[in-house]
């Protein structure tokens, strides 16, 4: 198995890493999006996730696959929460491992950035005056 696509209410970096690290890749990235407590100079309450998860774990499969495929990456894995979240706590993480750092690096800011602009997940941030629902991806 190379590739761990999950999306859960608690994913963890350790869980990511855990399953990508292996004494065949010299490479290994993990990119971790945490929850900001300040957003265009407002203070941040908390956050809620939601998404289509049929569709979002079919498009987080085409990214993983795309990277061992094409990119040279031996494992990945691709979490992402749904639910609400505080300020700090992680949201998302992408583990790469493969043989040599430059394609563990190019796999997973490709994969990060494809998530967002192609998995259907949403969020709402809730601020002290009120709360609004963000585009996070499509």
């Amino acid at each position: 198995m190379n590739k761990l696509i999950k999306i859960d209410s608690n994913v963890t970096v350790q869980q990511a890493l855990d399953f990508v690290e292996g004494p065949d890749c010299g490479g290994v990235v993990v990119f971790s999006g945490n929850v900001r407590n300040v957003t265009k100079e407002k203070k941040v309450t908390r956050l809620f996730f939601e998404c289509y998860e049929p569709m979002a774990l079919l498009e987080m499969e085409k990214i993983a696959d795309y990277t061992i495929e094409e990119m040279g990456v031996k494992r990945i894995a691709i979490l992402h929460i749904v639910g609400e979240k505080q300020p700090g706590e992680v949201v998302v993480v992408i583990a790469v491992a493969a043989p040599h750092r430059a394609a563990a690096f190019d796999a997973c800011e490709y994969a990060i950035d494809t998530l967002k602009e192609t998995v259907p997940i949403w969020k709402k941030e809730y601020f002290e005056d009120g709360e609004v629902w963000v585009a996070a991806h499509p």
